[in-house]
C-alpha cells in the first residue's frame, strides 16, 4: 500500500523566494530515503536528520521506501531551514501526524528533535506571505522575527516532539529533548540598533570634512576624504550614519532581509532602523565585496550596506578591479551575481565614503616628515581610483592634519543630535518634492527630471557649463554636481538651488588627489 503526503517549505535565491511543495511518497519496497529536486547536500543529508530526530522524537519511521520531491523540480533547493518541512511530510505520509493543510515550515532539526533557527527567515516569510500562505512554523528562536511580516500567523517550536503534538498527534510516546533546546541555540548577539552612536563633535577642526559629511547625509550623496593619516578621515566616515534618517518600514524590511541571510543566531525582535556602516578590509575579493560564493550566491559588503554606509578606508590598497567592480551597483543601486548553480540579485543602495592618504607612505604634506614616493609611486597609487569610479562621486574633500590648537583648545564642533535635525529636516523637503516620482533623496534624481521638470534656468547654470566647456566635467558630473546643489538648497531651506549653490556643490567636487 502506499501513501502520499505534502507539507510546504521556502526556496532562497537572492532575496527572492519561491514557495516549496514537499511532496512524500511511502511504498512497500525495501528500506530507503531519497530526496529529490535539486536538493544541495545540506538538503540531501536532511533524511539522515529527520530519521534520527523523528526515532528521538518518539515516532520512529517505517522501514519502508521514502520518496521526497521538492517541486518545482528544476528550481536549486539549498539550505537545512527543509529539515521541519521533510520531516512534516514524512511522518504525515506514515501516519504519525494528522494532515496539516497549508502551513510553511521552515526550521533545521537537531538528530535529538530539538528545532534550530536558520538563516533567511524574514525573506522566506515574505514570499510565503506573498504568495498566500500566512501560516508558518519555524524555530522558536526564530519566531520573533518571523513575526515581522505583516499577515504572517506564526507558531515558534523548541522541538519536533511539540510540533506532532500541537498538530494534534497522539501525544503518548512523544519525546522531548532532554536537555531542551540550551545546547542547540546560540544566545542572541547585540543587534546593530543597540550600538552607541559616535558623535559628530569628537572631531576636531575639519571644517570642509564635516560640512562634506552633512551634505552627504543630507542627499544621499558619495564622499572621497583625502589627507595624511591621522587627520581624520575614519572618524568622519564612521559618524555619518549617525546623521542619517532612521530607515521607513519598507527600507527597513529590506535591510532586515538581506542581514537575516547572513545572521543565523541573532534574534531579531524589531526592524533594523539605523543605517548600517560596512567597513571591509583593502585586502577583499571581489565577491566579499559584492557577493558570491559556490552554489546559490551569497549577498556582499555593497548589500549588507545597503540604505546605509559602505567604507573603504586606505582606498587605493584595493584592487583596482575590485573598485572599479563597484561602479554599476552605484548607478543601479543593485548586484547581480551569476553562478553555474543560479543567479541571485541583492539590493545594494548605499552611501560610498572612499578614504586616501596623499601618498603611498601618507608624508607628503607633513611638515617634519619627508616623503620619499617617487612619482610612479604616486601614479600607481592613485591610479587605483579610475576616473570612471571618481566621476561617480559627488564630493571631494581634503582633510588637512589638525593643528595642536584645533586638537587641544580649539572650539568644539556641533554634534551629531544637532545636525542630524538639519538633516531630516532636508530629508523632509526632499520626500515632499521627489514622493511623486518614487525617489527617496536628491541623490537618485535621474538626468530626465534635471531636464525636465527640476530644470534650472541658465543663468544658475552658466558656471556649469564653463566647467563642461573646458573639459572639467563630464555630462555624469554635471548632474551630480546639481544634485548636490539641491541638497545645499534644501539644507538652507531653500525651494530650489540658485547660482551660489552651484559653486558651492562645484567647490566639494574640485578637490583633488593629486
Amino acid at each position: 500500500m502506499q501513501r502520499f503526503a505534502r507539507a510546504l517549505s521556502v526556496a532562497l535565491i537572492g532575496l527572492d523566494g519561491t514557495v516549496v511543495e514537499v511532496e512524500t511518497d511511502i511504498g512497500s519496497q525495501l528500506p530507503s530515503f531519497n530526496v529529490l529536486g535539486l536538493p544541495d547536500l545540506s538538503v540531501r543529508e536532511a533524511r539522515d536528520r529527520v530519521r534520527s530526530a523523528a526515532r528521538n522524537s518518539g515516532a520512529p519511521l517505517s522501514p519502508r521506501q521514502i520518496t521526497v520531491n521538492l517541486t518545482p523540480a528544476t528550481l536549486p533547493k539549498r539550505g537545512s531551514h527543509f529539515d521541519l518541512a521533510i520531516a512534516a511530510s514524512v511522518l504525515q505520509a506514515d501516519g504519525a501526524m494528522p494532515p496539516q493543510g497549508d502551513v510553511v515550515y521552515l526550521a533545521e532539526l537537531a538528530l535529538d528533535g530539538a528545532l534550530r533557527p536558520v538563516r533567511g527567515v524574514l525573506p522566506a516569510v515574505l514570499a510565503a506571505v506573498a504568495e498566500g500562505y500566512p501560516r508558518v512554523i519555524v524555530a522558536a528562536a526564530n519566531a520573533a522575527e518571523a513575526a515581522l511580516v505583516p499577515g504572517a500567523v506564526v507558531e515558534g517550536f523548541e522541538c519536533l516532539a511539540d510540533v506532532l503534538r500541537a498538530a494534534g498527534a497522539e501525544a503518548d510516546g512523544l519525546i522531548r529533548p532532554a536537555t531542551g533546546t540550551d545546547g542547540a541555540v546560540a544566545p542572541p548577539t547585540m543587534a546593530p540598533d543597540a550600538a552607541e552612536v559616535p558623535d559628530l563633535a569628537d572631531v576636531a577642526g575639519q571644517y570642509d570634512g564635516r560640512a562634506a559629511v552633512e551634505l552627504a547625509a543630507a542627499g544621499g550623496h558619495h564622499v572621497l576624504l583625502s589627507g595624511p593619516p591621522g587627520s581624520g578621515k575614519t572618524l568622519l566616515a564612521e559618524r555619518l550614519p549617525g546623521l542619517l534618517p532612521e530607515l521607513d518600514d519598507a527600507a527597513a524590511t529590506e535591510v532586515t532581509a538581506v542581514h537575516s541571510l547572513e545572521n543565523r543566531v541573532c534574534s531579531r525582535h524589531e526592524l533594523i532602523r539605523r543605517p548600517p556602516f560596512e567597513s571591509p578590509h583593502h585586502s577583499a575579493s571581489a565577491a566579499a565585496l559584492l557577493g558570491g560564493g559556490s552554489g546559490i550566491p551569497r549577498p556582499g559588503a555593497v548589500s549588507r550596506a545597503h540604505r546605509g554606509v559602505l567604507f573603504l578606508d586606505e582606498a587605493p590598497e584595493f584592487d583596482r578591479g575590485v573598485l572599479d567592480a563597484l561602479r554599476q551597483p552605484l548607478e543601479t543601486g543593485s548586484v547581480r551575481i551569476d553562478r553555474a548553480a543560479a543567479s541571485a540579485r541583492y539590493p545594494a543602495r548605499f552611501q560610498l565614503v572612499l578614504a586616501a592618504n596623499p601618498c603611498p607612505c601618507g608624508r607628503s604634506s607633513a611638515k617634519a616628515q619627508e616623503c620619499r614616493c617617487t612619482p610612479r609611486e604616486r601614479r600607481a597609487y592613485f591610479g587605483k581610483l579610475s576616473g570612471p569610479l571618481l566621476d561617480r562621486v559627488d564630493l571631494r574633500v581634503q582633510v588637512p592634519a589638525v593643528s595642536y590648537a584645533e586638537l587641544t583648545g580649539g572650539a568644539v564642533g556641533e554634534d551629531t543630535a544637532t545636525v542630524a535635525v538639519r538633516v531630516a529636516r532636508a530629508r523632509s523637503l526632499q520626500a515632499e518634492r521627489l514622493a511623486r516620482f518614487g525617489l527617496r533623496c536628491n541623490a537618485e534624481i535621474g538626468s530626465s527630471l534635471l531636464t525636465g521638470e527640476l530644470r534650472r534656468p541658465s543663468r544658475v547654470m552658466a558656471a556649469l557649463e564653463r566647467e563642461m566647456e573646458r573639459g572639467a566635467l563630464t555630462a555624469r558630473g554635471v548632474q551630480r554636481v546639481l544634485r548636490v546643489a539641491w541638497t545645499v538648497a534644501d539644507l538652507d531651506g531653500r525651494d530650489a538651488p540658485d547660482a551660489d549653490d552651484v559653486d558651492t556643490a562645484l567647490y566639494f567636487r574640485s578637490s583633488s588627489l593629486a
